[in-house]
């Protein structure tokens, strides 16, 4: 029930418990959008429309070229902003994704690009400028693809935009699929392979898997499907392919075939045992095996040579010792009885 607040019934109690519902209320209130979101800034390849906006930037030319384009810095926030501009060589991080490196350990292209001057920027509130910068390629750089980027920093914050040099000259395609190796078991089973991109230019990798089963005698291809990645040249990624269908006891051969436009079919093969229960349960199956092996040995050796019965056959009439059925003495006969 709901009473009408008077002067009479405004006690230091009533006050106290109206204040503390006041802060709740006001500790429930969202911020400002101005003090949550602040807009900030934006950094990337100028453009002299919308509908010409690049993703990234694109240079070519011969080695001593000196090539130039266009970086557009915008502050959309309400203050103003000092960004400071670098260039950047880029690469593959281990699981195929594009990265770029600090600045001590720059060395390649993105030592190419220069901003000169133009190098710190200050950026009035909601302002926009188009910086431009130079990439200087060497005369003795070689021909292919050449990963970079420009990196925009401010705050703490920093923004990259890719950068893909190509230096005129013989282009070389090649693609290797190395360290092929299953993980896992049951439906949590993947296929472990390393990709490497040996030649100098970018490549976009496409794999087919091919897996036999030596005791279930099934087959189970896969199509070649493209791989969500960029191998740069040079990078080295490691990829898992999951297999849910894998079997849970069984030898399997294992071939991967890796391809790429422009690149010969790389392919690798490994075989391996899968087994329930980890390295126990694979090491009771080799000595199920072994032992196996060893009881047909066994049956070979009594038989001997294919095509001749070195035991008496079943039935047959008893010779006397020595006559002219006797097995000679360099021979003896296999017939397991002791001696």
């Amino acid at each position: 029930m709901l009473h009408a607040l008077t002067p009479r019934t405004l006690t230091p109690r009533v006050l106290g418990r109206l204040a503390a519902l006041l802060l709740l209320a006001a500790a429930a209130l969202p911020a400002s959008p101005a003090a949550a979101d602040e807009p900030g800034w934006t950094a990337e390849p100028a453009s002299g429309a919308a509908a010409d906006r690049r993703p990234s930037f694109y240079l070519a030319g011969p080695a001593a070229a000196v090539l130039e384009d266009r970086l557009a810095l915008a502050n959309t926030g309400d203050r103003e902003r000092t960004v400071t501009l670098r260039g950047a060589d880029a690469h593959n991080t281990p699981d195929g994704a594009f990265a770029v490196r600090p600045a001590r350990e720059t060395r390649g292209a993105g030592a190419w690009i220069s901003f000169g001057a133009a190098a710190t920027v200050t950026l009035p509130p909601h302002t926009r400028a188009v910086v431009p910068f130079t990439v200087t390629v060497p005369p003795s750089a070689p021909p292919g693809d050449h990963p970079a980027a420009v990196v925009a920093a401010e705050g703490g914050r920093e923004a990259g935009v890719r950068v893909d040099v190509r230096v005129g000259g013989p282009v070389l395609a090649a693609l290797t699929v190395e360290d092929v190796s299953v993980r896992g078991r049951g439906a949590a089973t993947t296929i472990a392979y390393t990709l490497v991109n040996r030649g100098n230019v970018a490549l976009t990798p496409a794999l087919a898997l091919h897996a036999e089963r030596a005791l279930g005698g099934a087959r189970d291809p896969r199509r070649a499907r493209a791989l969500p990645v960029e191998l740069l040249p040079g990078g080295r990624i490691t990829l898992t392919e999951p297999w849910p269908g894998a079997p849970a006891f069984d030898r399997v051969s294992l071939r991967l075939t890796a391809t790429a436009p422009g690149a010969a079919p790389a392919t690798a093969t490994a075989t391996a045992w899968l087994a329930p229960g980890g390295s126990a349960a694979r090491a009771g199956a080799g000595l199920l095996l072994l032992g196996a092996a060893a009881l047909v040995l066994v049956r070979v050796l009594r038989r001997g040579p294919p095509g001749r019965w070195r035991g008496k056959p079943r039935g047959a009439p008893h010779e006397p010792a020595g006559g002219p059925s006797a097995p000679a003495a360099s021979e003896p006969e296999l017939t397991g009885a002791p001696r």
